[in-house]
């Protein structure tokens, strides 16, 4: 570890996904600049090395969660969760990220100085870390958004009777044994629907136990179109173009959705017909929401279609009413027998990693704050953060957001400015939600969340058209940015 007074130009919390694309745009497009990764865990890739529930996978194709500057070579634009986690890491050796990562280096706290004009760090003590505090110019945080440490787990009444085995899939350990079991599955999102067809291969039965249905969808795990260009044009224009038809793709389908829900809904449900034939009971399919009021839940190759058709899984919407020894009592009388229950209710929400903030020795409030393009805190200085979309892959937004950091950067160091800081102007703006998205795990940390403004640039869009000009090619001197 370098010495302590050394003051670094930029570091980074977080080595996932958006860590290691925060790393390669400062390194590639702010060369004088000297960097370090800080991550909290003793490995690199964040959420696809934390989860290790059977069948994990991305519910968003490779083209656009993958890096733009490392083409996924894949066929399987659905790619399983080991084949991602590999890709990070090969991703990190390859441009030589990863000698610049310090593992088991928890942030616990920022603090910025105006005196100073420099962030500290604290470290959380451990049995790797003798040095506990970082200085640095320039601090981005890409750290997720959910808790590490636990997932989400309502209160089941009677839950301490229950027999069996209880786990959420956050704390997923391959000693869990479900072979020939009874398997109720509690959850209706793209860990569920993950989980029922993986853990039907080997267990006696499945049933995915909802309160309310999700709109699912199906995608071929292979992206044919793409597999096609690649065939004709070079590595890296094929990719490009695949990205591209499935960013626009992705668009259309969501204003389409906003705009004739119901024409929409209508769409998605005869899919399901389709699959799962006439006398199949849509209701389990039903949402009592509009499409992309939540996010949708995407399965490849129709997996969870097939395994419902087979018979070795089945769908029930009920109300859990308490658990018994022997599993869970619902609110129509039915009672499910398990021997394995499986939460899958969901993330909490954590911003910036837990990590705590304080301004010349007061503690910042972030959900005080206004988001800047949704990239930095208003009033915050030399700060960014990265947060992807919630209807499009995560690391769209994340890569933009880097490339404008890259652009204040290099501005600041054009002009000689020490410090940016966004100044949020509320006799022009009103304040509104960070996310216009009614998921439970927003719902439930609305409250944590910084704000957004009424119109652009403190407006979140979630479109990544919109947000490529805004990001990329609009000017970072403008009057809401203050440079000294």
């Amino acid at each position: 570890m370098s010495n302590i007074s050394e003051v670094y130009d930029v570091i980074i919390v977080g080595a996932g996904l958006s860590g290691i694309g925060a790393a390669y745009h400062i390194q590639t497009d702010c060369a004088d600049k000297n960097y370090l990764v800080l991550e909290g865990r003793s490995t690199l890739g964040g959420t696809w090395d934390l989860f290790q529930y059977p069948g994990i996978r991305s519910d968003s194709d490779m083209y656009t969660l993958g890096f733009p500057f490392n083409p996924w070579k894949n066929p399987k634009a659905i790619a399983d969760g080991p084949s991602i986690l590999q890709y990070i890491k090969d991703t990190a050796a390859k441009f030589g990220i990863d000698k610049k990562i310090q593992y088991n280096h928890k942030v616990t706290d920022a603090s910025w100085s105006d005196e100073e004009k420099l962030w500290t760090l604290k470290i959380s003590p451990n049995q790797n870390v003798q040095q506990l505090e970082l200085k640095c110019k320039f601090l981005i945080m890409c750290s997720g958004y959910y808790d590490y440490d636990n997932g989400y787990t309502p209160e089941f009444a009677g839950s301490e009777n229950f027999l069996g085995q209880l786990i959420h899939p956050q704390k997923w350990t391959s000693d869990i044994k479900y072979e020939n079991k009874k398997v109720v599955i509690i959850g209706s999102g793209a860990t569920a629907v993950t989980l029922v067809p993986e853990l039907a291969k080997k267990a006696a039965n499945v049933t995915m136990l909802q309160r309310s249905p999700t709109f699912v969808v199906t995608m071929p795990s292979v992206d044919k179109v793409a597999e096609f260009l690649k065939k004709i044009f070079p590595a890296k224009v094929a990719h490009h173009l695949a990205r591209w038809k499935n960013i626009l793709l992705s668009i259309v389908f969501y204003d389409a959705s906003r705009k004739w829900p119901n024409a929409v809904r209508k769409l998605i449900k005869k899919g399901v017909q389709k699959e799962l034939g006439k006398e199949y009971d849509l209701k389990h399919f039903d949402p009592k929401y509009n499409p992309w009021d939540q996010r949708l839940c995407l399965v490849p190759d129709s997996d969870l279609f097939k395994t419902i058709k087979s018979g070795k899984a089945k769908i029930v919407t009920d109300i859990i009413e308490r658990f018994t020894p022997k599993g869970i009592l619902l609110k129509s009388g039915n009672e499910l027998e398990a021997d394995l229950i499986v939460t899958a209710t969901g993330l909490k929400l954590q911003l910036l990693g837990g990590m705590t903030m304080h301004m010349n020795g007061v503690l910042a409030k972030p959900n005080e704050t206004h988001c800047y393009r949704g990239v930095m805190f208003s009033e915050v200085p030399n700060f960014a953060f990265t947060v992807g979309y919630t209807n499009a892959s995560w690391t769209l937004k994340c890569d933009l957001s880097c490339q404008f950091v890259t652009k204040v950067l290099n501005y600041m160091h054009k002009n000689n400015y020490s410090t940016c800081t966004p100044r949020f102007d509320s006799a022009t703006f009103s304040s509104e939600p960070l996310l216009d998205f009614n998921a439970g795990y927003i719902l439930r940390a609305v409250d944590t969340l910084p704000k957004q403004g009424s119109k652009h640039p403190w407006k979140v869009y979630q479109n990544y058209v919109r947000d490529l000009f805004s990001l990329k090619f609009e000017t970072v001197n403008d009057k809401y940015l203050e440079y000294k």
